[in-house]
């Protein structure tokens, strides 16, 4: 299948006025949020540049459906670049060809676990990936024209010193990611006051949905439930079951990222639905949505989860999923953004697991190996 990514030479730049231009760049555009991102922007009439990296299988799943042609994978109104964040010479190659009136910056290596793993790795996408961008847009010289979105998250907060947290409440990273996106969170923040850019930062808290990648504590939950059900498999084995997070579904928090550009000043803003659940909240709701009661027994990693009516084990605790640092409660106060932007949530913590059980048994039903 021949894919169709935008070459150099064939970049169609508008010579509108700035204000008439409606072009984004994405950077992690084949990710969740970079998917619902396109998805929102396209119906905006956005021209969308999405920044994918090379990779010897198709990558380019969620995103699809947003092809003028699916089935050839040639582009419309939007159009992919080979490039890495990493690579600082393709970012300001990129930059400089679509001259973008906004960049979203969602691409890292985002999952919290697997940093303890690849700590250098994640410093340098997470972080230094993120100076990256922000050097380009100022070598292209457009720091006066170009509005900067930066994926930044509530594990800033990590061991939290005040609840819920907000905007100005202190930072206490607990792994190499939150201490990456902390060093991104603070030199966009530093370009914004040294040169005057409108740079922002979005402290995201959990956001999920069927697109979640399949490695994510929720997806893992909806995915095992569906399989189970299914009778696909046996059990699901999780790790700290009292981790409490703030979930909200991310098509609603991709409308964030884009109102905070819209807004008449660059500021920083906490993006979350204000009410937590455990992990095993979710797991407890999950299987009730296909009638299955779960009834606790056991504390700590002798914990496990039983179907009510057979008495069959469904979920064990595996110390393998426990993280070195553990981060216990996080729970976003989003005032300001209702406040200023205008913005709240819409989906339900029930609608959103719903939502991805749902899709998981359609998958497993059309894919037993999915």
């Amino acid at each position: 299948m021949a894919q169709c990514v935008e070459s150099s030479t064939n970049l169609a730049v508008k010579t509108e006025g700035q204000n008439e231009r409606k072009v984004a760049v994405i950077t992690g555009i084949t990710g969740q949020d970079g998917s619902y991102l396109a998805e929102f922007l396209l119906e905006k009439g956005y021209t969308v540049h999405g920044v994918m990296r090379r990779s010897s299988s198709f990558n380019t799943g969620r995103i699809e459906h947003l092809y003028k042609n699916r089935h050839t994978h040639c582009e419309g109104n939007m159009k992919l670049h080979y490039g890495d964040l990493t690579d600082s010479t393709c970012l300001v190659k990129i930059i400089n060809e679509v001259k973008p009136t906004e960049i979203y910056n969602l691409g890292a290596q985002s999952h919290v676990k697997i940093s303890f793993d690849l700590a250098e790795y994640t410093a340098n996408v997470d972080g230094v990936g993120t100076l990256r961008l922000l050097d380009a847009i100022k070598t292209c010289g457009l720091t006066n024209s170009v509005r900067f979105y930066q994926a930044s998250t509530s594990e800033l907060y990590g061991k939290v010193q005040e609840i819920p947290q907000k905007e100005t409440t202190p930072f206490y990273p607990r792994s190499p990611y939150g201490a990456a996106k902390l060093y991104a969170y603070w030199i966009v923040v530093n370009f914004r006051e040294a040169y005057n850019m409108f740079a922002v930062n979005g402290i995201l808290f959990n956001h999920e949905s069927p697109r979640r990648g399949a490695n994510f504590v929720t997806r893992k939950i909806s995915r095992s439930v569906a399989k189970i059900h299914l009778g696909l498999q046996d059990c699901i084995k999780l790790g700290n079951l009292g981790a409490m997070r703030d979930w909200g579904h991310a098509k609603d928090y991709v409308e964030a990222m884009w109102l905070m550009l819209q807004h008449k000043v660059p500021e920083d803003f906490v993006i979350a639905t204000g009410e937590v659940h455990s992990v095993r909240d979710f797991v407890e709701m999950a299987f009730k949505h296909v009638g299955t009661t779960i009834v606790w027994e056991g504390t700590n990693e002798q914990e496990v989860g039983r179907n009510k009516e057979t008495g069959a084990i469904l979920v064990k605790v595996d110390p393998k999923f426990f993280r070195p640092t553990e981060v216990e409660y996080l729970q976003g106060d989003s005032t300001k953004a209702l406040q200023q932007l205008g913005w709240k949530t819409k989906v339900t913590f029930e609608e959103l697991v719903k939502e991805m059980v749902d899709a998981d048994m359609e998958l497993m039903k059309n894919n037993p190996n999915a």
